[in-house]
């Protein structure tokens, strides 16, 4: 697929403009001067990179992208100029930047300094994020080198073509300095994914429709619930009162029936959904999500629990909180409210959760949630067991279903530790306070969500008034200045615990 062709496919039609001059000429050898010529006789173009802007669905946007026909795609001196002079254009005029590598990598022609060029492109991008401006990538086949290890790497959110090769050391390379193959099947971007170390692999039609989700998300305008589709059902039923003098057992009990929604309901009533996946560092755990998305109009990154992909010991693990990380980075760097939904039967048991780091990433999270420069909600929606709850909980504003709870351990394991039997769980469950009536007299709970009587028992109106309920957070908290909600937010979890206590 060249530049063009990509471009043709990803923009409107007729609308590229391009941002290209003449490339800038370093000193070179007769030779690699020959070379260039014929490179853009065979490609009609005059480097590597293309770059411009254009409309992506009427939306403004600036685009760099690889032509692999030229010299194999490969980044040297006039190049990396292209792209970082593209970069900063996009940086200061305000706009979303869309990048679709494919390339050999660094250009052996021009040696070292070609090499070092990486280092100015990631600069040139970091920078570009750090002024709050999206930047999606495509990576296209091939992706390899110091080029995926620079700027194809960087993405608010990264996607790549079906078959695409994408790795940092070619097999060709390999077989020469180690003196057999390269495994097969390593450096694909569908093992990629598998491995979240990428999105997803799609089509660039596909991806143009993703693209287009994600920037409504990341730079779209708030919008009112009348101009959401689909919000015609009724939020509660009236004909069933609630349930407020359930006990913690009751409670327990109610989020383990198998038929209770989770966050998968929850965004099956949300819009412009998009699910990302993994940590993008090679760490994927199917017992979370993380998707952008708007909430009853309100965009926001979503992490959560996935109860859908707990069973038995398979639990989350530390993958899943660097995962979680991952979504808070993504909320602070776009400059988007961040919602954390709770539904866990507790974090990883296991000799690779200990040996991984299961108990720092925990206290990684809390640290990063209270210190966040960015509006933060937290939806108790199910069971909230042990670290692996705790570790979504600290927010601007929390929320619990009628029946979700919170509790250091399952009532049957403070059981054993207390009894040295299960059977006290349900006085334990009590006497804990972990309901969410006693946490919102406790502090920890600000707002919640009615069951009528239980979630499982109306899960569509049940989805459907906590995603209004959190839409109505966010909405609230959209006028207030990130530091002075950080500071309120540090001293909401200084005082919990101490209304009554005596010095």
């Amino acid at each position: 697929m060249s530049a063009r062709d990509l471009i043709g496919q990803l923009l409107d039609s007729g609308s590229f403009v391009s941002w290209d001059r003449r490339p800038v000429e370093p000193a070179i050898s007769p030779r690699y001067r020959r070379e260039l010529v014929a490179a853009a006789q065979r490609s009609g173009a005059d480097e590597s990179v293309l770059t411009g802007e254009g409309l992506l669905r009427g939306r403004r946007v600036a685009v760099i992208a690889c032509e692999f026909g030229f010299l194999a795609g490969s980044i040297g001196v006039a190049a990396a100029e292209r792209i970082v002079s593209a970069v900063e254009r996009a940086t200061e005029s305000g706009l979303p930047l869309i990048a679709s590598p494919t390339s050999g990598g660094t250009r052996m022609q021009e040696g070292t300094v070609a090499f070092v060029q990486m280092i100015k492109i990631a600069g040139a991008v970091a920078v570009h994020k750090a002024a709050g401006h999206p930047y999606l990538v495509y990576l296209r086949n091939p992706t390899m080198g110091g080029v995926f290890a620079s700027w194809g790497s960087l993405g608010h959110i990264t996607f790549a073509e079906p078959g695409a090769m994408i790795g940092f050391l070619g097999p060709r390379v390999y077989e020469a300095l180690y003196g057999k193959p390269f495994p097969t099947g390593v450096q694909t971007a569908e093992n990629l994914y598998r491995n979240g170390v990428i999105d997803g692999v799609v089509t660039v039609a596909v991806f143009r429709r993703i693209a287009h989700r994600a920037l409504s998300v990341a730079t779209g305008a708030v919008l009112a619930v009348a101009h959401e589709p689909g919000w015609a059902a009724p939020v509660r039923n009236p004909a069933v009162g609630a349930n407020s003098a359930a006990g913690a057992w009751d409670s327990v009990l109610s989020t383990r029936r198998p038929e209770r929604p989770g966050i998968r309901a929850l965004l099956r009533h949300v819009t412009q959904r998009v699910p990302l996946s993994g940590t993008g560092r090679g760490e994927t755990d199917h017992t979370v999500l993380l998707a952008l998305a708007r909430f009853g109009g309100q965009p926001c990154v979503v992490f959560g629990h996935d109860r859908a992909g707990q069973f038995g010991e398979h639990t989350m693990g530390p993958a899943a909180l660097r995962e979680a990380r991952r979504a808070m980075a993504l909320a602070s760097e776009l400059r988007l409210p961040l919602v954390l939904v709770i539904d866990t039967v507790g974090a990883a048991l296991s000799k690779e959760a200990e040996e991984r780091g299961l108990a720092p990433e925990i206290a990684r999270c809390l640290a990063d949630l209270v210190t966040l420069d960015t509006p933060t909600v937290s939806v108790l929606l199910g069971q909230g067991t042990g670290g692996g709850a705790l570790a979504l909980l600290p927010a601007d504003r929390v929320l619990a279903a009628r029946h979700g709870w919170l509790a250091p351990l399952p009532p049957e394991g403070a059981s054993a530790i207390v009894f040295r039997d299960t059977d006290h769980a349900p006085e334990l469950a009590a006497a804990q306070g972990i309901r969410s009536q006693d946490l919102r007299a406790d502090g920890v709970v600000d707002r919640i969500v009615e069951e009528y009587p239980d979630a499982a028992d109306e899960p569509v109106a049940f989805a459907r008034r906590t995603v209004l309920a959190i839409a109505a957070e966010l909405a609230s908290l959209r006028a207030c200045d990130p530091a002075e909600l950080r500071g309120l937010r540090q001293a909401r979890y200084r005082r919990i615990g101490l209304a009554g206590a005596v010095y």
